[in-house]
């Protein structure tokens, strides 16, 4: 059984983009990433703190626009729209979730799709899903959520064949699930999305020659769940007593398997260096 490790990975990728980024600036590109915050969240105020870090590190230059809790939509549209034609802005990303009660779709499909850094516009994610192959998303250089990237980096990194094999895919949520579909099927894998309705959903999994867990349930995936020899990537975050836990029963499963993401240290790491990753993309995209 073989431990995924995100971190090491996550390390890897950041080394290789650090030297895009310095390739770029060679080329007179300096990329860019502009963070909204609205209100004053917690949570919120770490992540965007974590990303700012991230882009210290790897010599992108950030743009923080903090909002008051009391902003609307059109103060953040207007915010929005003001950064979508500023050259030196090359990725925009609106922390999630909003203030209670603004609109959270309108506001981000008023991002400039080319500067989706989350890659969660309805443009980027409708490029995604009728790209006929991986090759047609690299050629076309879109823009894909940052989660479902670090999945697939995970699995190609590790060495887990993908082509021709049985991937069940639990969960279809637009942030993780249904995009990592579309991933796994662009790289000719044979794909199944499960969820709380589907009918049998342990005889399901167990088809699974990769299982990736997104259900957002503590431990729910166990070893009755599971196909011996099969990788499993664990997306679930769920806070417990003993600290973060994954959707997979990592105790009762690690020894069926023949890879497995811990929680945390799997998935977590690789979503921030993609985040990263997006807009280096979207830098060398729009080229300015």
């Amino acid at each position: 059984m073989k431990i995924i490790d995100g971190k090491s990975i996550s390390q890897e990728l950041r080394r290789e983009l650090k030297k895009e980024v310095e390739d770029l600036k060679k080329q007179g590109i300096e990329p860019g990433l502009a963070t909204i915050l609205v209100g004053d969240d917690p949570a919120s105020q770490v992540y965007v703190k974590s990303k700012i870090k991230d882009c210290a590190e790897l010599g992108i230059n950030s743009f923080h626009n903090p909002l008051p809790a009391s902003a609307g939509e059109k103060d953040i549209i207007s915010l929005i729209e003001k950064l979508n034609s500023d050259g030196k802005v090359h990725g925009i990303l609106l922390q999630l979730p909003l203030p209670k009660g603004t609109p959270q779709d309108r506001c981000l499909e008023s991002i400039n799709p080319e500067k989706d850094a989350d890659g969660l516009h309805p443009f980027n994610l409708g490029k995604l899903a009728i790209a006929k192959s991986w090759a047609e998303i690299e050629e076309q250089r879109l823009l894909a959520p940052c989660t479902p990237l670090g999945v697939m980096e995970l699995l190609e990194r590790s060495g887990v064949e993908i082509s021709g094999k049985n991937a069940v895919v639990v969960g279809r949520s637009n942030l993780v699930g249904k995009p990592v579909a579309l991933l796994l099927l662009s790289k000719n894998a044979t794909v199944t999305m499960a969820h709380s309705r589907t009918k049998d959903l342990q005889e399901v999994c167990r088809k699974a020659d990769i299982l990736i867990a997104a259900i957002g349930k503590e431990r729910f995936i166990t070893k009755d769940f599971i196909k011996p020899g099969s990788a499993v990537i664990d997306v679930g975050i769920n806070r417990s007593e003993k600290g973060l836990v994954g959707d997979v029963d990592f105790d009762s499963v690690k020894d069926f398997v023949s890879a497995i993401t811990p929680v945390p240290g799997g998935v977590g790491p690789m979503t921030r260096t993609m985040l990263m990753k997006n807009t280096i993309l979207a830098a060398r995209k729009q080229g300015k």
